[in-house]
């Protein structure tokens, strides 16, 4: 057998150590392709008709950041639906959803080698392990029990990831609300935020206490950093989602007509009013209200609000009853509130109603590697627009846009992919288009501070280099590695999210310099 029973107890004891579920995931990767010698695998969580990557060893890091669903992707597809362990042939006619996603291959940029591992719990499909190779007979020597019991092993370690954070999002909703734990590990409306930055796991922790909430909650932020998703996201995890989460932009809002969207009026109020019409607030009942570019608000407006905040009561124009409305207000702007108080452009009381748990989203260029996940995600939903059953992002490419400062932040980026999308598909010279530098039109300014080179590092170890450049380049890697693996404690996939490189070309790195035989 290819592999032995000690092999796979190994492998089940390994994954199921104290790690992170990040970790845990990358180190069952990491022993998948050792033991299979693939040149790619990758670990997929099942959710919403949608293959989500959470681990990946051997593609581009953007992958890492797609979505593939099911009905799009006929591998993943056939994956979904066998119940079994799935061998594709290699002259198969489906489109494999990693080609061209392999990275340093040249122009071999087809997978021929594909096996898919559906992984179950309690008989319902929640992911898959995907192992692909160059080698069209790479995987003949490993029987599908064999196979099976790797899946098996996978799917238990899978589960209970999944069960911990379902019991983390029932511990923060029933802290404040009491409310029995829901058994769904997600549903269709959920609302996922790309990003694995510290940043980003502060936030969503933020998002998860208040949303079980009543508060009122006010989202700050730079423009383009995705304070609407984030307002979703509150309504989704709130008590109210079964309710309507009512939208309003106050800066497109003519003063004129203002008090009317917000409170409605009643049949011959004012010219034009040929009808009774409710207001957003009267919409919103037992919802939520999203007040966008809350700082646009004219001053006679905010005095009106602030009595609905106070009071919860509403009278709509010309008429002289009011009604009571259960609303929650959650708002936004990219303004800094406190200095349009002191400008006297915005009411102070109302600033401490609305801000009583304020959310800060970060800027992109404060996230860390986060451009790497939203990358993979925009290039994944160019290529279902453009109707394309492939599209990678050159690392060059990647490695540019990682550089820039993106003053737009997250908008800016995703209309930059798209556009470079379309021209990568106008230009392309095969099946399998590229996105490149050159469809890129990023300004030079303003760039993020110059990535410091290796030789102007502080080094942690010393050396003395000798003989020629190969020699010395060499030496200094080796010992890089050796420290960085002795930091995380000797595991690889660790090192190489540490190094930011993808783990297979560190394994083949590590393997020409004598670290690994």
């Amino acid at each position: 057998m290819a592999l032995s029973q000690t092999e796979l107890t190994h492998i089940a004891l390994d994954i199921t150590s104290g790690l992170s579920n990040r970790d845990r995931f990358s180190r069952l990767l990491d022993i998948i392709r050792q033991n299979l010698n693939c040149d790619a695998a990758a670990l997929l969580a099942f959710q919403g008709q949608q293959f989500i990557p959470l681990a990946i060893d051997g593609l581009n890091a953007d992958v890492l950041g797609r979505r593939f669903l099911v009905d799009e992707h006929p591998r993943l597809e056939a994956i979904a639906r066998a119940g079994d362990i799935v061998r594709f042939p290699a002259d198969s006619d489906l489109a494999d959803p990693y080609d061209g996603l392999i990275p340093n291959q040249g122009d071999e940029l087809k997978v021929h080698a594909c096996i898919g591992l559906p992984l179950y719990a309690d008989e319902r499909l929640i992911g898959a392990i995907t192992i692909d190779g160059f080698d069209p007979d790479q995987f003949q020597k490993f029987t599908n029990n064999e196979l099976r019991s790797l899946s098996a092993i996978a799917a238990v370690s899978l589960s209970n990831a999944l069960m911990i954070d379902r019991l983390e999002k029932a511990a923060f909703q029933s802290q404040d609300s009491g409310t029995a734990m829901s058994t769904d590990i997600t549903t269709d409306n959920d609302v996922e935020m790309i990003g694995q930055s510290q940043n980003m796991q502060s936030l969503n922790n933020e998002i998860n206490v208040v949303a079980s909430t009543d508060l009122n909650v006010l989202i700050l932020g730079e423009t383009g950093t995705g304070k609407e998703l984030i307002a979703k996201a509150v309504h989704q995890g709130s008590e109210r989602k079964k309710s309507p989460l009512v939208y309003l932009n106050c800066a497109a809002l003519p003063e004129s007509v203002a008090e009317s969207e917000l409170f409605g009026h009643v049949k011959g109020a004012f010219t034009g009013a040929i009808s009774n019409r409710s207001g957003k607030f009267e919409l919103a009942d037992k919802g939520t209200l999203f007040l966008d570019e809350i700082g646009e608000l004219p001053l006679t407006l905010q005095a009106k609000l602030l009595r609905v905040l106070q009071y919860g009561d509403i009278q709509k124009i010309g008429d002289d009853r009011s009604r009571k409305v259960d609303v929650r207000i959650i708002a936004a702007t990219n303004k800094d509130l406190k200095q349009e108080i002191l400008a006297g452009r915005f009411r102070a009381d109302l600033y401490h109603r609305l801000s009583v748990f304020p959310l800060m989203v970060p800027p992109l260029r404060e996230r860390d590697d986060d451009i790497t996940l939203l990358c993979g995600y925009f290039v994944e939903r160019c290529r279902q627009k453009l109707g394309i059953k492939n599209l990678s992002l050159n690392p060059t490419s990647l490695s540019l846009l990682k550089q820039y400062d993106w003053p737009g932040n997250i908008r800016e980026l995703e209309h930059a992919l798209h556009r470079a999308a379309v021209l990568a598909k106008s230009q392309a010279v095969n099946d399998l288009p590229q996105i490149l530098p050159q469809h890129f039109d990023i300004p030079g300014q303003p760039q993020k501070d110059k990535v410091q080179l290796p030789g102007e590092i502080s080094s942690p170890f010393q050396s003395s280099f000798t003989g020629s450049l190969k020699d010395a380049t060499d030496e200094f890697q080796a010992q890089y590695i050796r420290h960085a693996l002795a930091e995380n404690q000797t595991q690889w996939a660790a090192t190489a999210r540490q190094l930011k490189v993808d783990s297979g070309n560190l394994h083949r790195l590590a393997k020409r310099l004598g670290l690994k035989k």
